[in-house]
């Protein structure tokens, strides 16, 4: 019955997390089912406050075999990464 359903793609967001992170997979029949399965799947410990679900055929990867074409323009530009700045104590996230 479920192989006819559409794959989820699972996003948690925990108690204390700024981003969502990809828990896992779940076949449901639509997005409302998809979040009611996900959250007695994911946060049967109460350790999230939000859920994302996105079908899995909406998902575009970039092909691994293209990534030195892809990301090589990034890696000249150490500008880019915070290596040049002290950082107070007291930020606790940027």
């Amino acid at each position: 019955m479920s192989g006819d359903w559409p794959l989820y793609e699972v996003f948690v967001r925990s108690r204390g997390g700024l981003e969502h992170r990809h828990v896992g997979s779940l076949h449901a029949a639509d997005s409302r089912m998809a979040i009611e399965h996900a959250r007695d799947v994911y946060t049967r410990r109460q350790e999230g406050v939000s859920l994302w679900v996105v079908p899995s055929t909406l998902i575009v990867a970039s092909d691994p075999a293209e990534a030195d074409a892809l990301f090589e323009p990034a890696r000249d530009k150490i500008y880019r990464h915070p290596t040049f700045y002290v950082i107070p104590d007291e930020v606790k996230n940027l």
